[in-house]
């Protein structure tokens, strides 16, 4: 059985952090593990609340899991801060996992923050390299490559600039903010578009930490990038169709729609 770590926040709601990872994971058949580097008290409405766990006891979490149940592939979330990157980038460096995703969460989807934009530096500097995929969204591949982003070319224009700083492959996401939800993979010499049907719903909770733990979860698998991606896009929008319409804000989605689809109603 192949088996991935998930290394982010935990929400305490379950629609994403470390619960919608694990849930995604286990919906793909891999055994998923957890880190936890900060606990996160939201809903789909707001977050109220932010408390970071220690670096040495983020250290420590990474020791347990790899002394005993070696990770075959690492999802990254939610790093609040520059000490809980750095704790992270160093354990990359010892352990040296053989497929990373990172997903550099820095709003909640009602778009409360995150993560602080001035610890953006030392995301790009000690994180970001060891990706084999780096996941933002367009806010947070705005920051990171320094830009503002309207248009399909300027979301080819931004993996460009974050390829540049270190990591193999740039999937930048258009969501909501790009007709035909599409999204824009960078791998160093070509871009690939990617467009699927976009849904009108406000049932996108967690949709960024589902997505990098399915690309996790398929690389884990043996899928190459490409084809990682695109059934990882896939799964979220099945999730997002069967969401089971909770909460009063931005809900959760429907992680286990292929083998209970009762669990939600198609929107």
């Amino acid at each position: 059985m192949k088996k991935v770590l998930t290394i982010a926040g935990s929400d305490c709601s379950g629609g994403a952090g470390v619960q919608a990872d694990l849930k995604t994971m286990a919906a793909h058949g891999v055994f998923g593990m957890s880190v936890i580097v900060s606990v996160v008290a939201e809903n789909t409405m707001r977050v109220l609340d932010i408390q970071d766990i220690s670096p040495a006891m983020i250290e420590a979490q990474i020791d347990a899991v790899f002394e005993d149940i070696v990770p075959d592939a690492v999802k990254i979330g939610m790093l609040s801060s520059p000490a809980c990157m750095r704790a992270v980038a160093g354990k990359l460096a010892q352990y040296r996992p053989p497929h990373i995703v990172v997903d550099p969460v820095m709003f909640a989807k009602n778009g409360d923050p995150l993560m602080d934009p001035a610890s953006i530096g030392t995301l790009v500097d000690c994180v970001l390299p060891y990706a084999e995929v780096v996941t933002p969204n367009i806010p947070e591949a705005q920051y990171i490559a320094g830009m503002t982003i309207e248009t399909v070319e300027d979301m080819e224009q931004a993996a460009r600039r974050i390829h540049a700083k270190g990591c193999r492959n740039v999937l930048v996401k258009g969501g909501q903010h790009i007709a035909d939800a599409v999204d824009v993979m960078f791998d160093g010499q070509t871009c690939r578009r990617y467009t699927i049907r976009q849904l009108d719903t406000k049932n996108t909770h967690g949709t960024g930490c589902t997505l990098s733990s399915a690309i996790a979860s398929d690389l884990a698998l043996g899928l190459d990038v490409p084809e990682a991606v695109e059934r990882a896009k896939a799964y979220v929008t099945g999730a997002i169709a069967h969401a089971p319409g909770l909460g009063h804000g931005c809900g959760p989605l429907g992680h286990f729609y292929r083998t209970h689809p009762e669990g939600g109603d198609p929107v």
